[in-house]
């Protein structure tokens, strides 16, 4: 089957649908990491943390806390780059064996709907999937430099190289952590996206379902309050 013909099986709505999915998890991802000065998000106060962790090293002996504190970060990042592995696996387990997904058709609806546009669908999960598994693997590099940088700050906090180079351990910090979060992102959206199995609507409701939650965990939640010193 040719790229037109694939095409051409969905409805309108699904490219609709779907359009308004990308946009809102782009657009979630842009706002969270840019949300102005006024509403900073979770994501931003605990960069101005990490900062702070960082600059608090310089003058911390011994550093066995920061080492064991940066060591469970690369670890989550690892177990969720495992479990996108795996999720990845299934799915395109699934998607290589049609019998199971005639069965899924049977048991959703009685639409004659071509094998071919469930695995399209599977295969647009896998994309979410894989950007995880991207994103955590470049994240548990970072945290890696950053573990670099930290061993290379003098042990000395009246040496000219000591704060410079926390400052630097600090930003690849950061870095690694947005890329942990936007790996959590795409997750969240290859759940949400299992929903278009069932059609345009239920995948548009899971969505935007799945929006809220991220947005209010970043600007509503209990643990903003508290970084924002609102909530004791």
């Amino acid at each position: 089957m040719s790229p037109d013909d694939l095409i051409s099986l969905f409805p309108a709505a699904d490219w609709i649908v779907l359009a308004l999915t990308l946009v809102l998890w782009l657009g979630i991802g842009w706002w969270i990491e840019h949300p102005g000065l006024k509403h900073p998000s979770v994501t931003i106060m605990m960069a101005e943390r990490r900062r702070d962790w960082m600059r608090v090293m310089v003058t911390r002996e011994p550093r066995i806390f920061d080492s064991q504190i940066l060591a469970s970060l690369r670890q989550a990042t690892s177990f969720f780059a495992s479990t996108s592995i795996l999720a990845i696996g299934g799915v395109l387990a699934l998607v290589g064996n049609t019998d199971p997904l005639q069965g899924v058709v049977a048991e959703i609806t009685e639409a004659d709907t071509p094998v071919v546009i469930w695995q399209a669908k599977l295969g647009f999960v896998a994309l979410f999937l894989t950007n995880s598994f991207l994103k955590f693997v470049w994240a548990n590099r970072l945290f890696g430099y950053c573990a670099v940088l930290m061993a290379s700050v003098p042990n000395d906090p009246s040496d000219e190289t000591a704060y410079p180079r926390a400052g630097q351990a600090a930003e690849l910090n950061i870095r690694a952590a947005i890329n942990f979060n936007r790996g959590l992102r795409s997750m969240y959206y290859a759940l949400s996206t299992l929903a278009w199995l069932v059609g345009p609507v239920p995948l548009i409701a899971a969505t935007v379902v799945v929006t809220y939650i991220l947005w209010s965990r970043e600007f509503r939640s209990l643990p903003r309050s508290i970084l924002q010193g609102t909530k004791s």
